[in-house]
């Protein structure tokens, strides 16, 4: 034994005669350190299950990366359960789907990489983050920075600055806190890769000074494009951006991880991996925005629906016009009973019974389709004055206007009118949409037809 570790497995690995640019840490490598414990626990009964039947050793290869995806997601489920605790079903609805549907977190969750064993961690540190368990976060990212990526110090600052600016955490707690898990980390990380690489040193701190210090990454390759368009570019759609606008709640979540891609944009070697940490709170604040646009959605359906109240007049009109169809419903704005109509319908079906629409009632629901045979006929004749309707030889009148003389109202319709917003903090919205609605069409009969006056109200 060496180290605690077997000299035999040490010298499996050829990172000694391939060292790559920078030392890598050895605690997410699977079958050397119990970090990766789980890992080695779920993909090794499949494992042994190949070895026995002869596999070829790339079977192991899918099995260790399922593995690695199944941690990964739950790490992300333990995030989404937040976000259902937090914002609601409907948000973690959207924010599933969101996920699902996108290509490159779905990608990267199974890559052994260095990032994404941070972003195992990062996505239990936003976890903590929503539920309100500020230090245990912060635990969370100071681990990953020291041990996997140092580049999460971009992350750490923007959100510790964050929870001291909005007083979630006090800074003599966090810094007995945080430097408790840095001497930790830092002690866990030298003591394990100094066996492995046969030489004292800390692979986090060596990258931190080629990358930022020497800037040196910029070797393997540079992307010529501004940090501000980069950051925007990798924030995604307009919904992400919306998110944090209809929600104040989700600001305080945005900007740290905005700022994080920001920072890291500034570095001239550029690549999707390096960021893709932030999508998990932006997918958030897209299904924040989702959600807020579906509601507004429901209330558009809704006006929608009751915009046009002359395709329903004609509807009603039709109703009292046949014995075999149900009289309508009548609304606040008429005076008389289902009893009075049945006494206004038809008298006869087999006499022509004339409709005229006019220009208004037209445009607000009523078309060729909306007609019926024998006995009825329409005109849509337009510039008829009014004193000219009694004259002619209409039976009813689908009309905008108040009173006609020489006819009676039989019914009014109510259309929609207009949309009032209410402030309301007490569910934390920004405000909800109340629909007005006003008389918008009547509907009257020849006074030969048997039916009393009605009077109609405009609101």
């Amino acid at each position: 034994m060496y180290g605690g570790l077997n000299v035999y497995v040490l010298y499996q690995y050829d990172h000694l005669e391939f060292p790559g640019v920078v030392p890598r840490t050895f605690i997410g490598k699977l079958h050397i350190f119990p970090g990766a414990l789980l890992v080695s626990v779920l993909a090794s009964p499949i494992i042994l299950v190949m070895s026995f039947l002869h596999l070829p050793k790339t079977h192991g290869l899918i099995a260790v990366r399922l593995a690695l995806g199944c941690i990964t997601l739950s790490t992300l489920r333990f995030f989404r359960a937040q976000v259902r605790y937090k914002f609601g079903s409907q948000v973690e609805a959207f924010f599933v789907i969101l996920t699902a549907f996108q290509f490159h977190l779905l990608f990267y969750c199974t890559r052994p990489l260095p990032n994404i064993l941070a972003l195992g961690i990062v996505n239990l540190a936003y976890g903590f983050w929503l539920k309100g368990d500020f230090y245990a976060a912060l635990n969370c990212l100071i681990f990953s920075a020291v041990v996997f990526r140092c580049d999460m110090v971009l992350l750490l600052c923007p959100l510790g600055l964050v929870l001291l600016l909005t007083k979630s955490i006090s800074l003599w707690k966090a810094l007995k806190c945080c430097i408790g898990m840095v001497l930790l980390s830092v002690g866990l990380t030298v003591l394990v890769d100094s066996i492995m690489w046969k030489k004292l040193v800390w692979p986090e701190f060596e990258v931190l000074w080629f990358n930022s210090v020497l800037n040196r990454s910029s070797e393997w390759g540079v992307f010529y494009v501004s940090a501000e368009k980069f950051a925007l570019r990798h924030l995604g759609s307009d919904q992400r951006k919306l998110g944090a606008l209809l929600d104040r709640r989700v600001l305080p979540f945005v900007i740290p991880v905005f700022t994080f891609v920001l920072l890291y944009s500034k570095l001239p070697h550029k690549e999707l991996r390096f960021i893709i940490s932030s999508v998990p709170i932006f997918n958030l604040s897209a299904a924040v925005a989702a959600s807020r646009i579906l509601g507004c959605t429901a209330v558009t359906f809704m006006a929608s629906y009751e915009n046009y109240p002359s395709g329903y007049a004609l509807k009603y009109l039709h109703q009292i016009g046949e014995f075999s169809f149900p009289l309508p419903k009548l609304n606040e704005y008429c005076c008389h009973t289902s009893k009075d109509i049945a006494r206004g319908h038809l008298a006869s079906n087999t006499e022509e019974q004339w409709v005229h629409i006019d220009p208004y009632s037209a445009m607000n629901g009523i078309s060729r389709f909306c007609e019926n045979d024998f006995p009825w006929r329409y005109s849509k004749e337009e510039s008829i004055p009014l004193k000219e309707y009694q004259n002619r030889n209409f039976t009813y009148l689908i009309n905008e206007h108040l009173l006609v003389e020489g006819y009676k109202c039989l019914f009014s319709m109510d259309g929609f009118s207009r949309v009032r917003p209410q402030l309301s903090y007490a569910n934390s919205c920004i405000a909800t949409v109340v629909l007005l609605y006003g008389t918008m069409v009547v509907v009257y009969a020849t006074w030969n037809q048997d039916v009393p006056t009605c009077a109609t109200n405009n609101t």
